[in-house]
């Protein structure tokens, strides 16, 4: 049995240290606006959404091999990542519902491999692989017509992933994502899913992808965003702003996380400030990096108790629509989110499981 991968919570770090860089610098606590009564109690998930689908399964491949997933296709079936029994190669592979497997790629381990980025529309799975210093390369595959995976480009530019589902994205029959030009220039790239030349627009800023069409700043700012971009209509819309907070959006909601006296404090709002209204306070962090999930969820973690020893936490997910919390977990590690499933582990550092939940079934 292989050992518990290190346990993190994505979007952690970036989050913490921003938000005590822009305390820091301001010397003042946020003064933030009333709380709603109803978030205050958590609800557990099976009596919340008990129809929900969800799935559990060991961390470990039948070849005794760490399996780290990427991307859940529904509660069962993911797409992840281990190495060959041997370690001698990277593996991306598909998990059925059944236990079975099918390898999409496999990398030699000498060249430091990478698979840095996957996304999924429909029966389409696209992904980011790197390897050595060969360039990073984008490759397809079409889960159900039986053909082989493969290469749509490798002129990717200086890529940037941010640990978002929006990394990279299939919109409008072609592939996108983003690299840095230089230090003030955003290149928006795309190829089409069949392969060919790489279209390239650059906006002035450092900005990331997010629901497509929209851009959204402040992926290296201690404060967070400052403004959405339409690339296709050229909109913008500033986001209210949050002195001595940081702030992450969609084209739907923003998080802002504040400090307070015991911990800190998340709320959501629209970008335009509107709706703005509590979601938790204490020893509580961001959990996903992706700011409401399905334009309906947010998830987050409280973090007191045993969490500095053991490394895990209690996950749990803010309702936005029934304005309540529901506890997913009291005691997860190694929490992911893409595409409307949540996922996470829970056991010991020598045998532990993968669970998740499709969002999209509550």
């Amino acid at each position: 049995m292989s050992r518990r991968p290190p346990v993190g919570v994505p979007g952690r770090a970036r989050t913490l240290l921003s938000l005590a860089a822009a305390v820091a610098a301001s010397g003042v606590l946020l003064l933030a606006p009333p709380s709603d009564p109803r978030s205050a109690v958590p609800v557990s998930v099976a009596l919340a959404w008990p129809h929900a689908q969800r799935g559990s399964v060991s961390a470990d491949l039948p070849d005794g091999t760490a399996y780290t997933p990427a991307w859940f296709l529904d509660a069962s079936t993911s797409i992840g990542t281990a190495r060959s029994r041997d370690g001698a190669s990277l593996r991306l592979l598909v998990r059925q519902a059944d236990g079975s497997l099918r390898q999409l790629r496999q990398l030699p381990t000498r060249g430091s491999p990478s698979f840095p980025a996957v996304t999924v529309s429909g029966d389409v799975v696209v992904w980011a692989e790197g390897n050595g210093d060969r360039s990073l390369q984008l490759w397809a595959v079409n889960l159900r017509d039986g053909r082989p995976p493969r290469e749509l480009t490798a002129d990717t530019g200086d890529a940037r992933f941010y640990q978002s589902e929006y990394d990279l994205m299939i919109a409008d029959d072609r592939v996108r994502w983003v690299a840095t030009a230089n230090n003030d220039v955003t290149e928006v790239r795309s190829v089409a899913l069949t392969g060919g030349r790489v279209q390239t627009t650059a906006e002035t800023g450092t900005w990331q992808l997010s629901a497509w069409p929209w851009l959204v700043d402040g992926a290296t700012s201690t404060s967070g965003s400052t403004m959405l971009r339409n690339v296709v209509t050229g909109r913008d819309v500033a986001v209210s702003p949050n002195r001595r907070a940081v702030t992450n959006c969609s084209p739907r909601w923003c998080r802002v996380v504040s400090l307070t006296g015991d911990g800190y404090r998340i709320d959501l709002m629209n970008p335009d400030g509107g709706d703005r209204h509590k979601v938790a306070e204490g020893p509580v962090e961001t959990a996903v990096p992706d700011v409401g999930a399905l334009d309906r969820f947010d998830v987050y973690a409280e973090t007191g108790g045993n969490a500095g020893l053991t490394g895990n936490v209690r996950l749990l997910v803010y309702d936005i629509a029934a304005r309540r919390t529901v506890e997913v977990s009291p005691a997860a590690a190694n929490i992911g989110y893409r595409g409307g499933v949540l996922w996470w582990s829970t056991g010991t550092q020598d045998l532990y499981l993968r669970h998740s939940l499709d969002l999209r079934t509550v």
